[in-house]
């Protein structure tokens, strides 16, 4: 069956089969609501989503195809565009795996190639393993750089997004000192650009974006550092001259506050836990006895792109797969914000810096 012109046909990648992707899918793809304006398809291996559905002990139906003209229209069935790329006897729950590693990264590769042909409106990634695609030749540090060598993409960023609190980030996957060091004016104003891009995308007519400063009290004119004076405020001052309302460098210890009362639309954040702190500390909690999670939402969205692309703001959680324990309130997030940025939106005033 064709999909209906009126629903968005988004790709969603399995991820690591020896981590919780196939199985927060398919609890996932239990919610009528995302089959209403989409038209899912895993990107996959077939015999490993028949697996997670006993696992989680799920009503639905895969329905293995070799072609998107081959999809079902039916919220009771999943469509899995089946690569036949694991081996289940070999295959572990919660170890790492080349065999698994490889089997992700190919469902990365087709899913962006349906994205990049425009046969897919968005992609929706499960989370991989990065030891795993490393051990099967694929020397990439996540996702990110992955996707942005396969599109061909200079310039990107990470966003980190949980309804109205985004926090996009200058940089990511390294470490804190040479994260100092990545703290370039150039930089630091690319991410300001494609935040506002972002926002813009999201319906938001005058965007207001907070940049946070990399040191404590923002550098306090230079005492407790001077990132703030040589880097962050050229490129805050030469995003003003675009005429977008860019407000900072803020320090650190109140940007976030300010956002969650509705000051900022985004906020640009330094280096990775700065950024993912905040947005899991809003996002993610514990059932009391701090053992359980009670709630992990959030979605990560790779900006800069030719392609929309969400995911899961968590990893392969290899402690609970195969249990079929695992949360998927993330990767719903992740699925409705794919079909979000795929449909046009109104505009919506901003808040004021």
């Amino acid at each position: 069956m064709k999909p209906k012109k009126s629903k968005v046909p988004i790709a969603v990648t399995m991820g690591d089969a020896a981590g919780i992707g196939p199985e927060i899918i398919v609890k996932a793809l239990e919610k009528k609501t995302l089959h209403r304006q989409a038209l899912p398809v895993v990107v996959g291996d077939a015999q490993t989503m028949e697996q997670a559905l006993g696992i989680v002990k799920s009503p639905l139906v895969i329905h293995a195809i070799s072609d998107l003209d081959q999809i079902k229209d039916d919220a009771k069935v999943i469509n899995v565009l089946d690569l036949k790329n694991i081996d289940l006897k070999n295959l572990k729950h919660g170890k790492v795996d080349p065999m698994a590693g490889k089997a992700a990264v190919e469902y990365i590769q087709k899913a962006v190639t349906l994205a990049m042909e425009g046969r897919v409106g968005a992609i929706v990634t499960a989370p991989i393993h990065k030891e795993a695609i490393n051990k099967a030749g694929f020397h990439y540090s996540g996702h990110t750089e992955l996707l942005a060598d396969l599109t061909h993409t200079r310039d990107y960023a990470m966003i980190l997004v949980h309804g109205g609190f985004r926090v996009s980030h200058v940089t990511t996957h390294t470490s804190m000192r040479k994260a100092c060091d990545r703290i370039k004016k150039e930089r630091v104003f690319t991410v300001i650009r494609l935040t506002y891009e972002f926002l813009k995308k999201l319906g938001i007519e005058a965007p207001c974006i907070g940049v946070a400063g990399l040191n404590p009290h923002s550098g306090e004119d230079g005492l407790f550092g001077d990132e703030e004076i040589k880097e962050i405020t050229p490129a805050i001052e030469e995003a003003r001259k675009q005429g977008w309302k860019v407000d900072g460098p803020v320090p650190p210890d109140t940007v976030f506050a300010k956002m969650k009362g509705k000051q900022y639309d985004a906020v640009v954040a330094m280096y990775h836990d700065q950024g993912h702190i905040a947005v899991k500390l809003v996002g993610f909690s514990l059932k009391p006895g701090g053992k359980v999670w009670d709630k992990m939402s959030g979605v990560n969205v790779t900006l800069g792109l030719p392609i929309i692309r969400t995911s899961v703001d968590h990893g392969v959680a290899f402690g609970k797969a195969g249990e079929g324990r695992a949360n998927p309130q993330s990767m719903v997030d992740a699925m409705k914000l794919a079909i979000d940025l795929s449909a046009p939106h109104p505009r919506r005033k901003s808040p004021r810096c």
